[in-house]
């Protein structure tokens, strides 16, 4: 694929769904990490650049600090003091470009910038050879999250998403259910969020749903910019519009088309992690999408995706359905399921399986009363960061690299492009294109504002 601008071409991926299942393991993670280019000693610290250092970049930067901090950047002033004063000896940038003017002074970066600039960081990173950690969700769109997969694979360093729940142990034990077959084989799976952040029918709806932005039209009155910011840097490559407190500071973003994509890219980067790792999904054949009438601005609080992957070596068809808001799965209004806030329900020849972050259960409960559960074989993890560092360091893989990342990434942005076209997209993935409709390419990406560019 093309892109627009004409500055980058896509190639269909050389890692297909035989490869996939070829390299996955139960006991380490679902991808291996292609030997890195420099190992280091593991008591030897890395040298690592932080770009985007407030929420959870602040988190992301603690979480790494057993390691040299050489350079922080961030466009509020207030966050890259803050990162500052805790390392006062790193190098202090407001434009993260300008980092990689000093490229030799770092070995890895930390992006937890906004959705919209993550691949903006991370593939100058990676066509640097430097490891690379990214928050979820990966990329912006589609086109960027193929972008940046090939690009991890060409660069053969150390990546990973963060998608921290994907360290917990309790999705370790509901993968081992799922492939020790403790269900039969699994025909579908309903995943589910309660969170309903983005535009709702009402301003009352928002309210209730706990949603801090109850707006639901662009502002067209144009604020003071707070002193601490750079606005011009945080727009980056979307188009430019006037500094507005219903876009800053987030979470308030990410309900914007233009910086965003709502809670399916949000929250689906973590809660559809679990069947994308117990079913080794990759690519989706179809996407229909369902919801409220679509809006150009906001990503709605409420909907529902239904997707379709074929088989996978062994393991059957399935269908996937995703729900956010006010819809649920049949099985919570029919009450035939505990009726869990958030969840994963797999769904088997001879049962199912119920989970949320913390706990699952197998159902019905009385069938499964005696069951003996398998032997846990999926190793403890060392922590969604300390995974990232030691493969920086050895070459070992991590969980969420960014080949596995980068399928889940276009999937889930995927099911908003089915919501904005409201048609049932087929999609080529080898030619990352849908083939039955046009209308769909102006999702898949999208022209940069002047001066910013993937190349």
């Amino acid at each position: 694929m093309t892109s627009r601008l004409g500055k980058q071409t896509v190639h269909s991926t050389s890692f297909n769904r035989r490869s996939f299942l070829q390299v996955s393991t139960g006991a380490a993670a679902t991808f291996a990490v292609p030997t890195i280019l420099r190992g280091r000693n593991l008591n030897e610290q890395l040298d690592i650049a932080i770009i985007g250092s407030g929420g959870r970049g602040g988190s992301n930067m603690r979480a790494v600090e057993s390691e040299n901090i050489v350079a922080v950047c961030d466009v509020n002033e207030n966050n890259l003091n803050f990162a500052s004063m805790r390392h006062p000896h790193a190098r202090k940038r407001a434009d993260f470009r300008d980092l990689f003017d000093h490229a030799n002074e770092f070995d890895a970066v930390v992006v937890s910038t906004c959705e919209h600039t993550h691949a903006f960081a991370t593939l100058p990173a990676l066509q640097l050879k430097k490891h690379v950690y990214c928050e979820k969700p990966l990329t912006y769109n589609v086109w960027e999250a193929r972008v940046i997969r090939e690009a991890a694979t060409a660069a053969g360093v150390a990546t990973q998403q963060g998608t921290q729940i994907h360290a917990g142990d309790n999705y370790r034990r509901v993968v081992e259910l799922i492939e020790s077959d403790a269900i039969g084989a699994v025909s579908e799976v309903h995943v589910w969020v309660g969170r309903a952040w983005g535009r709702h029918a009402s301003a009352e709806a928002a309210k209730a749903a706990g949603d801090i932005v109850t707006v639901r039209e662009r502002p067209q009155e144009t604020q003071t910019v707070p002193t601490q910011l750079n606005w011009d840097l945080w727009l980056g490559p979307a188009p430019k519009r006037p500094f507005h407190e219903v876009y800053f500071p987030g979470p308030k973003w990410y309900r914007w088309w233009d910086f965003g994509n709502g809670t399916m890219s949000d929250l689906g980067s973590h809660w559809i992690d679990l069947p994308f790792w117990a079913l080794k999904l990759d690519h989706p054949l179809t996407i229909e999408a369902r919801g409220p009438e679509v809006h150009q601005e906001l990503a709605p609080a409420s909907m529902e995706v239904k997707y379709t992957y074929g088989p996978r070596g062994p393991l059957p068809a399935v269908d996937l359905t995703w729900y956010q808001g006010t819809h649920k799965p049949p099985a919570i209004r029919n009450g035939s399921i505990p009726a869990w806030d958030s969840g994963v329900l797999f769904v088997g020849e001879r049962g199912m399986v119920l989970s949320d972050y913390s706990k699952h259960i197998l159902l019905p409960e009385d069938k499964f009363a005696d069951f003996s559960r398998p032997a846990p074989y999926i190793p403890k993890s060392i922590g969604h960061h300390a995974e990232w560092i030691h493969a920086c360091k050895t070459g070992d893989p991590t969980t969420c690299n960014f080949e596995y990342a980068g399928w889940l990434t276009e999937a889930n942005h995927l099911g908003n492009v089915a919501f904005r076209t409201g048609q049932k997209l087929e999609w080529d993935a080898d030619n990352l294109r849908v083939t039955n409709t046009p209308h769909a390419e102006q999702f898949l990406q999208r022209e940069y504002r002047q001066g910013w560019k993937l190349a």
